[in-house]
């Protein structure tokens, strides 16, 4: 069994493979100041609840933008399975050719999510993440990777809606009913949610538009599957493709390191 970790500015997913499936996943809040012994009681526990035995997992592999937990989770995963873990980087056999300026400003999350779709899929690709950024991963038919853009993430948008203001409250992400809202709630729903398909579709129309390529259009994300229903150019919905990422570099280093 493996191992895999995704961690973000929000939120840490924890996935647990068996061969190629996913046999069970986790998603815990995003804390710098926890230490590895706390993130490792919270892990035993998780393993335990859904009775995966420890000593069956083989392998694990991180991908990090939080740099402090990064180490972190180095360290735990040592102590709790015996084995460093393989950690991402743009160095990893992700598969790509990377047109961008300077691949180490290159997300690890946004790679590992690039390497998983045109794997999966090998076509011309847009991925949407739906994280606490809102980010854009452009690649070619070929395999190229263009780069793409990031917009604030539709939590982030809400919050600071609600704190920067003296009256609007804090809402709930969700589709409402009509695009006119008839009341604060739905008024502030209707804007962040079709404001954000409407954001997406431009993007992707632009994408399109300045590349002249064609292209599969691809969302992840804890918001994904809310927003798809509500665009016109995400094709596709997949939950998992950071998770099924990890497995797909891990297998290829460990292939790598014989």
């Amino acid at each position: 069994m493996l191992l895999a970790v995704d961690i973000g500015n929000s939120q840490i997913v924890c996935g647990v493979f068996q061969k190629n499936t996913i046999i069970a996943d986790w998603r815990l809040s995003t804390d710098p100041i926890k230490t590895a012994d706390e993130y490792g009681m919270i892990l035993r526990a998780l393993l335990k609840i859904n009775k995966i035995d420890i000593d069956k997992i083989q392998g694990c592999i991180i991908t990090s933008v939080v740099p402090p937990l990064t180490h972190t989770f180095e360290t735990l995963l040592d102590a709790l399975l015996g084995r460093k873990p393989f950690t991402v980087s743009a160095l990893c056999p992700h598969g790509l050719t990377l047109r961008y300026d300077n691949p180490d400003e290159i997300g690890a999350d946004r790679l590992v999510n690039a390497a998983a779709a045109f794997s999966h899929y090998q076509q011309g690709l847009i991925i949407v993440d739906f994280g606490t950024a809102t980010t854009f991963c452009t690649i070619t038919p070929l395999g190229e990777y263009l780069g793409g853009a990031i917009a604030p993430g539709l939590k982030m948008a809400a919050d600071s809606l609600h704190q920067k203001t003296a009256k609007l409250p804090k809402v709930d992400l969700v589709v409402p009913d009509a695009v006119i809202g008839r009341d604060t709630a739905t008024s502030m729903q209707s804007g962040i949610m079709f404001g954000y398909a409407g954001l997406v579709d431009a993007i992707v129309t632009r994408i399109q538009k300045d590349t002249e390529l064609p292209y599969y259009v691809v969302a992840t994300g804890g918001l994904a599957s809310v927003i798809s229903p509500i665009s016109s150019t995400i094709q596709e919905v997949r939950p998992h493709l950071t998770l099924e990422g990890l497995a797909l570099l891990y297998s290829r280093m460990n292939a790598a390191c014989g």
